[in-house]
């Protein structure tokens, strides 16, 4: 199956061959500059790579890191290290020293790309002695043993590379919310067949613009963005830093547009931020203005322009998905992981079912175990861990289906539905088991809530821990409480008895990457949130206060 589609680096070169002064990548510069760069200009500067990589004489097949945040020549090192033979190993931009060299002594790097990252002061002691370091175009101050320019010094390699299907293109390491972070192994196999079947799926074309800000390391914004713009020919642009990212969003104007939830959310607390919830929904309801007010919201956040806004990584709360479309856009969730390529299932236009996921993607099956668990089996699946066998074994069946770690159920119509995450489900004092995710979801629906995680591991209620928006934050305490505690009631009517929530737990912090509250990709670290907060569970669970504030 693997082997029956186009593989990467062939749709390159057809792309490059059909125009090759097409606008391929633009990358902002600081100070309102920007550098394009066209799919010609690509494929000369990644040859050069390739030529010096293929001069070191390492065994084929050898990993090569790339550390930075998104840029342009991310994907020119990526091409590069594929043309010459290699495995490329992206890392996260803003791992410790420790993480650094864990991955790369677990993946015997040889040679280390270093470009756009804001602390690598912190993260250089972790390279270790004899791996060879470059320095991209846009990178940090420091010592490097090479320069991209010592590398576009080098004569162009002549051939055009043709990778098997079977061949290994890289290793993604997962983003760690719990231990040592595993290698997946993906081949330009499982990459062709994502790659071709979701572009066919989503129509997307040679004209389209995707803003590229997610972490390009994780296996979403590698297929969504990079190996979507080799399959679809679009052209890619990038954020230059949060600072910037809304002059970013309009410069770009995507039409195709990929976000997690705390992006969503984000947009949504920005809006409200300058007009309140009530006047919003107000001018919304108004016949015929309320969609030209949408749209005006829209190109405000640079979104107007989007056919296709999908979301990953976590469920979306139905009630911010019904606040998009009555702004004109109609978010589309797509479920899937790592190890599948981030290919398993997507909401089809039109056909949003409340509460449900959608339906299982093209070539993908699917299947519950007797446990409830949701497995899915496709040409996206990995090849297994790198140096992993066992774990490799828990994964994967016998049969070749990929246990996802999720509860689930499917209608008839084959729409999906998670209940719970097999390994987040939580026992209370009483004996009984607890899913947080849909609870979260529920109380998510609050215009002041930001971030919530519901726990409550030997309690004998759960608790929700919330974190306030900035407009929140504001907002005089007792109207507040008033509006929290309703919340409440009106959340605990719906559970089950071991579900209801003792209470509501107002956290000052707001959960960040930076504070180790989230992972790169934006999930919240539930271990993280339980070993900060949990010497206070006891006692908050004691208050029965409905509303409490953590200082």
């Amino acid at each position: 199956m693997a082997s029956a589609v186009r593989l990467p680096l062939e749709m390159f070169f057809e792309r490059e061959s059909r125009h090759p002064n097409k606008t391929y990548l633009i990358q902002p510069l600081g100070a309102g500059q920007v550098e394009q760069l066209t799919w010609a200009e690509v494929g000369e500067q990644a040859r050069r790579a390739a030529s010096w990589l293929r001069s070191l004489e390492l065994e084929q097949g050898s990993r090569i890191a790339i550390i930075s945040k998104n840029c342009a020549h991310w994907i020119v090192a990526d091409l590069a290290i594929w043309m010459a033979g290699h495995v490329s190993v992206p890392l996260y931009p803003n791992l410790t020293a420790e993480s650094v060299r864990q991955v790369l002594e677990h993946a015997e790097a040889r040679v280390a790309f270093i470009g756009k990252l804001d602390d690598w002061p912190a993260m250089a002691p972790g390279v270790p002695e004899g791996v060879v370091t470059v320095s991209l175009p846009l990178h940090p101050h420091g010592r490097y043993d090479r320069t991209w320019q010592d590398l576009q010094g080098c004569a162009p390699i002549q051939d055009q590379p043709k990778p098997s299907a079977e061949q290994l293109a890289t290793i993604i390491y997962t983003s760690g919310t719990t231990g040592m972070p595993k290698g997946v192994m993906h081949n330009f196999g499982n990459f062709g067949f994502t790659a071709s079947h979701a572009t066919e799926l989503f129509g997307v074309r040679d004209d389209d613009r995707v803003l590229s800000y997610l972490p390009l390391c994780h296996v979403a914004e590698r297929m969504f963005v990079q190996l979507n713009s080799l399959y679809s020919g679009l052209t890619v642009y990038f954020a230059e830093s949060l600072d910037t990212f809304v002059a970013d969003l309009r410069r770009a104007r995507p039409t195709v547009f990929f976000g997690v939830p705390r992006i969503w959310t984000k947009f949504q607390m920005g809006v409200y931020s300058k007009m309140p919830a009530k006047r919003l929904d107000m001018l919304l309801s108004i016949p015929l203005l309320g969609r030209l007010f949408g749209r005006k919201v829209l190109r405000g956040l640079g979104l107007d322009a989007v056919r296709y806004a999908l979301s990953g990584a976590a469920p979306v709360p139905d009630a911010l998905l019904a606040w998009y479309r009555r702004l004109g856009l109609e978010l589309q969730e797509v479920y899937g992981m790592t190890e599948n390529c981030g290919y398993s299932h997507v909401c089809r236009p039109g056909k949003f079912k409340k509460g449900w996921i959608g339906q299982n993607n093209p070539g993908v099956e699917v299947r519950i175990s007797e446990e409830g668990e949701v497995l899915v089996r496709s040409g996206s699946t990995m090849q297994g861990y790198f140096k992993e066998p066992g774990k490799t074994a828990e994964a994967i069946t016998d049969d070749g289906f990929l246990r996802t770690g999720d509860k689930g159920e499917q209608d008839v119509e084959g729409n999906l539905r998670l209940t719970g995450r097999i390994k987040e489900i939580f026992k209370t004092s009483k004996g009984k088991y607890v899913a947080p995710a849909p609870i979260e979801n529920r109380l998510a629906v609050h215009n002041h809530i930001e971030q919530v995680c519901v726990v409550g591991d030997g309690l004998p209620q759960p608790l929700a821990l919330c974190v306030l928006s900035e407009a929140g934050r504001k907002e005089p305490r007792e109207h507040l409480e008033g509006s929290l505690k309703r919340l409440l009631e009106e959340t605990n009517q719906v559970l089950d008895k071991h579900e209801q929530l003792n209470g509501l737990v107002l956290v000052p912090e707001v959960w960040a990457v930076d504070n180790g509250f989230l992972t790169p990709t934006l999930k919240i670290k539930r271990a993280s949130v339980e070993s900060a907060y949990g010497p206070h569970f006891s006692t908050w669970g004691e208050r029965r206060e409905g509303v409490l504030w953590h200082q």
